[in-house]
């Protein structure tokens, strides 16, 4: 017998019954909506604020912290699900949104503290300590996220709403970029006939309080609005018990059962950690790169730069899987690596912004083609019962990239894009470029191989 929540929908009917869904899951995303905003609003510019415009930290130092947060918000997202799980995706976000709240005020906070004769500054410290609570709170946040979808949507419009989770973030995300640069400099953004509309001038610290205010906002609205008493009736899916087994596992019966052992698991996602260095960029080399390299006009517009990622990630990603769906995954990691890869070479020739804005968007496509497809993959390869230990692990490559790429980026805008004197970007992104490319390379070279397991479970 089918389960009716099993049974697939018009595309029509399933926007339908999302439009009309309940209360519980549109604040589940009003909350993701403001984490979109706040989050990658400071992310953007951390590491000008951390700077020598700004805490006043080195090249060097600024690119070691900003990796280490990211870092950390990727390690704690692998245990952030068992928090969401143990205390209920409501309670889960109250303790995140809070968190945030009060380490995005330390943050903000930290460039007022008295500056020490020597050693390492107090408002390095506060800083430290601001970031260290943030990537907490991020790192439970996400899976609590996801966790409430799956509890206030049933199988019928589970896809779609993941889908619309994800854009939604996006959505948050350019909304912010187009409104940064107004908050954060005193450039002219509209200039009608005589009338001229100049921005506001606050600083990067007026864009954080910005996202300080919406993260007080989102903190408000979980707890006068998402009680208990809309968790339990707009719930459709109870968090599943623990299953205990009838005869407990030996140590060597659970370590058989380890990804870690899967050779083909593990050569592939570790084989796009060198592509993934490119996206660690975005956040760690590209603001300075753009601040330094380029007259101020566009570094005053620096986050609308920005923005194409996301638009385009929202525009195309459900398009190209529509489209590519019946295309091989590794055939479409492949194409997608590649073109992410390849466009790098865009800024070798050095400044010139129609390069960079043709990177940006290139770079986004690229982005759009493979990256809904890695995890797919994943789950194709893992076993039946083991996939979500897979892909747990599957984030590790990420962890790592972000964390490694910070501790040669700072040095490496420091020899190559240093703040003053001569300026040779054109090495640095070769490199970068270079870099990348492994990815593709190696999954050509490894394709046959990579299909093989595929084609043998069909």
């Amino acid at each position: 017998m089918t389960d009716p929540a099993a049974e697939k929908l018009p595309l029509k009917e399933v926007l339908k019954m999302l439009f009309r869904a309940s209360k519980g899951f549109w604040l589940v995303n009003v909350v993701n909506f403001g984490d979109g905003i706040a989050y990658f609003g400071i992310l953007n510019l951390t590491t000008l604020f951390l700077g020598m415009k700004g805490l006043g930290m080195s090249d060097a130092m600024t690119s070691h912290t900003v990796s280490m947060f990211t870092g950390l918000v990727t390690l704690f997202m692998f245990g952030g699900g068992f928090i969401s799980d143990k205390l209920g995706v409501r309670k889960a976000l109250t303790l995140c949104l809070a968190t945030l709240l009060v380490g995005r005020l330390m943050l903000v906070a930290s460039p007022g503290l008295a500056s020490a004769a020597a050693g390492i500054q107090p408002s390095f410290l506060l800083c430290w300590a601001g970031l260290l609570l943030m990537a907490f709170g991020e790192g439970v946040i996400q899976p609590a996220l996801y966790a409430g979808v799956k509890e206030y949507t049933d199988a019928r419009t589970a896809t779609m709403s993941y889908s619309i989770l994800y854009a939604i973030m996006n959505l948050g995300i350019v909304m912010e970029s187009f409104v940064s640069p107004y908050i954060r400099t005193d450039a002219p953004f509209i200039k009608a006939g005589s009338v001229q509309i100049m921005g506001l001038g606050k600083g990067i610290t007026g864009v954080i309080w910005l996202c300080i205010a919406v993260t007080a906002i989102m903190l408000f609205i979980n707890l006068f609005f998402f009680t208990a008493k809309v968790e339990a009736r707009d719930r459709i899916h109870m968090p599943e018990p623990e299953k205990k087994d009838a005869a407990p596992k030996t140590f060597l019966e659970k370590m058989k059962e380890l990804p870690f052992l899967d050779a083909r698991f593990m050569f592939f996602i570790f084989a796009l950690l060198p592509v993934r260095t490119l996206f660690a960029h975005q956040w760690l080399t590209m603001p300075d790169y753009i601040m330094r390299c380029f007259p101020a006009q566009v570094g005053a517009k620096y986050e609308w730069i920005a923005a194409l990622n996301p638009i385009i990630i929202v525009i195309f990603v459900p398009l190209i899987a529509a489209f590519t769906s019946r295309v091989g995954v590794v055939t479409m990691m492949i194409i997608g690596t590649s073109i992410s890869a390849v466009t790098t070479f865009m800024l070798v020739p050095g400044p010139n912004l129609h390069a960079l804005l043709a990177y940006v968007i290139l770079f986004s496509l690229g982005e759009a083609v493979w990256s809904s497809r890695f995890l797919e993959y994943v789950s194709d390869i893992a076993p039946a019962g083991r996939v979500g230990a897979y892909m747990g692990l599957a984030g590790i490559p990420w962890f790592l990239a972000k964390f490694t790429t910070g501790l040669y980026s700072g040095s490496m805008l420091a020899k190559f894009v240093p703040a003053t004197g001569p300026q040779n970007s054109q090495e640095m992104w070769l490199l970068y470029a270079l870099i990348a490319c492994i990815t593709p390379l190696t999954l050509i070279l490894a394709r046959s191989w990579l299909i093989a397991p595929l084609e043998s479970k069909k």
